[in-house]
């Protein structure tokens, strides 16, 4: 690291630009790279994450390219319909503005997103350099570039990565007024969040948190000033939403609205027993209101009729609860704090190339394998003793029903046999009647995953109404993988212990496979990917702060924990999940960044060290 000999930290440098243009490309390069080999991983689908809100979000865009831009401040558009008050309107506007390039495509779109988050890894790497030095600028930025975490967020129709973008582009702004301050980067950085506020709502109060930080990184007669520049920048770019809220809808809405219902799903979340009758999901808010209210029309959406009122209905239940149990909330905050340090078990990028062909390629076909329940649950294997695996009462199916944990495997088919280097579709019908299972194929002889799909039930129906629905895997028997297995996971299931009933599974060979170069570099990407976990890079997390406060390096803390301690603290309050709060492990990643150099010089010193007393020499000075 430039001027981190022995584990020092450098002094900031005069501009953020400490890495040469061809290193901030090789950052950006393997961004990109990754990134595309999940999208590649991901792109055949046929469920995608959330996909109920990215519905929503693609409903809304399809007003604003039939109303354009006039539709935004129309009383009568579909705009005006208070459900689309639900998220702010920046994600609609951008599927519009791709809409209207590329027509609508979600490909498109994910190459939009693959861009801007690929750009995410080198602003890392800019802000690392411009606090800390060169060594850590580069380190962040090939973290950020290769997290699973980032990648699979990056991929999905969803606004979480691109939200992340304009918050360290902020930090950017902060970072390059730091030695020579002018107001017009401090208005920028706030103007920057107030762009991700538009993405995503929860950065709302973050430009004071910036502010706070900013205020205490400038000399006295530039403090308030600067920390004032922060928090106008921020209004300025969200007053005019704010504006056009209560012109539509004659409301004060700040934004969007959703901290009523995060709020009290959040309490719902860490009360399993239900003992103070708040519901943990949006369908159970959405009953609880219609029964209280005696308004079955409130049952079949959250921001209906009667949004505002309701929404502030949902804020001061929760605020009474809060109230009556303040130690009990302050612990839930502390305990929920703690899990947005975790990284999510994301997706690794598959080390096998993926399907090429259409999955429409399958139709009309016969299926290369099937079996029939009984069958599957005769030659499968329990693979945990408290999993249980019988007939379905009510269909040509049988019953899985998972254990307690969090991850753990539960049941894995016999293992079927594939032909060499070809495209493959499994098809699993299910019906999910309580919690959250991924099923998966797998190499039946090492175990590497070679498609996998989250499995769920549909929050708009009861456990009794569940349809069946079919999970679609498709993969590619590509190098030695002659026999696979198809495998049950539990995935974080709420409630606990998971029930899923399977059908009759069936295999379709697609055709020869293509794509098949990209072996060398999704075994060596997947395999990279495997460090990615909260058990080592948090404590270099941690490291990386002592070495930093160690260091003296204080002005390098408040601008890289700025973010994290809003979220930590703000978003703690709220139903929290881990795409949130993405934004908190870029910072994280640049501590992280820090011990990875600092163990990097103590091991050179020491080889130094070794190959000069083998050659006799004197030892090089710390």
């Amino acid at each position: 690291m430039k001027g981190e000999e022995g584990g020092q930290p450098a002094a900031p440098s005069s501009s953020p630009f400490t890495l040469s243009p061809l290193s901030l490309a090789l950052i950006f390069l393997v961004a990109l790279g990754v990134r595309v080999l999940a999208w590649q991983d991901t792109r055949f689908e046929a469920e995608r994450t959330q996909a109920g809100v990215t519905a929503d979000y693609k409903h809304a865009a399809r007003a604003f390219v039939e109303g354009g831009p006039s539709a935004f401040l129309s009383r009568t558009s579909a705009l005006a319909d208070p459900n689309t008050l639900g998220h702010p309107p920046g994600y609609p506007v951008l599927l519009a503005l791709v809409s209207r390039t590329f027509g609508e495509s979600d490909d498109a779109t994910r190459l939009v997103q693959i861009f801007a988050d690929s750009l995410a890894a080198v602003v890392v790497s800019l802000v690392a350099g411009g606090l800390v030095g060169r060594g850590v600028a580069l380190t962040a930025g090939l973290l950020v570039a290769l997290s699973p975490q980032f990648v699979w967020n990056a991929v999905q129709l969803l606004p979480d990565a691109l939200a992340a973008l304009p918050v360290l582009l902020a930090a950017l702004c902060v970072v390059a007024a730091l030695n020579r301050s002018h107001l017009w980067k401090l208005f920028a950085a706030g103007a920057l969040v107030g762009l991700s506020v538009w993405l995503r709502a929860n950065a709302m109060l973050l430009a004071p948190f910036i502010a706070c930080a900013v205020f205490l990184l400038f000399e006295r007669k530039l403090r308030v000033r600067s920390a004032l520049a922060v928090v106008a920048g921020a209004v300025f770019v969200i007053a005019p939403l704010t504006l056009r809220n209560a012109y539509v809808f004659g409301h004060f809405v700040p934004v969007s609205l959703g901290a009523g219902q995060t709020l009290l799903e959040g309490i719902g979340d860490f009360d399993p027993e239900g003992r103070l009758g708040i519901p943990s999901t949006d369908t159970g808010i959405q009953r609880m209101e219609a029964e209280k209210h005696q308004r079955p029309d409130y049952a079949a959406t959250l921001f209906g009729p009667d949004a505002v009122r309701r929404e502030r209905e949902r804020l001061r239940l929760g605020w009474s609860v809060i109230k009556d149990h303040p130690l009990w909330f302050g612990g839930v905050m502390a305990r929920r704090a703690a899990s947005m340090l975790r990284l999510e078990r994301a997706r690794r990028v598959f080390a096998h190339p993926p399907v090429s062909h259409p999955l429409e390629a399958a139709e009309g076909n016969p299926p290369a394998w099937s079996s029939e329940p009984e069958e599957l649950r005769c030659g499968g294997q329990l693979l945990s003793p408290r999993a249980e695996l019988k007939p379905a009462p009510d269909a040509h199916a049988i019953q899985l029903t998972g254990d307690e944990s969090k991850y753990g495997e539960q049941f894995a088919s016999a293992p079927f046999d594939v032909a060499e280097d070809t495209d493959y579709l499994l098809r699993v019908p299910y019906k999910v009647t309580r919690g959250r299972m991924t099923v998966s194929v797998a190499d039946a002889a090492r175990g590497d995953t070679l498609a996998s799909s989250i499995i769920e039930p549909l929050e708009t129906k009861s456990e009794a109404e569940q349809p069946f629905r079919v999970a679609q895997l498709a993969f590619v028997s590509s190098g030695d993988v002659r026999r696979v297995r198809m495998f049950f996971v539990n995935a974080a299931s709420s409630p606990l212990r998971p029930s899923v009933q399977i059908s009759t599974p069936e295999l379709y060979a697609l055709g020869n496979a293509s794509n098949l170069w990209t072996r060398a570099p999704r075994f060596v990407v997947s395999n990279v990917q495997k460090i990615f976990v909260t058990a080592l890079l948090l404590p270099l997390s941690v490291a990386g702060f002592v070495l930093l406060w160690r260091g003296g390096d204080r002005r390098a803390l408040l601008v890289l924990l700025a973010v994290p301690v809003y979220y930590l603290c703000a978003q703690s309050a709220l139903h929290t999940e881990y795409r949130y709060v993405l934004v908190v492990h870029h910072f994280l990643f640049v501590l992280a960044a820090v011990s990875l150099c600092r163990a990097f010089d103590i091991l050179k010193h020491g080889a130094r060290s070794l190959l000069a007393r083998r050659a006799g020499g004197v030892a090089p000075a710390a």
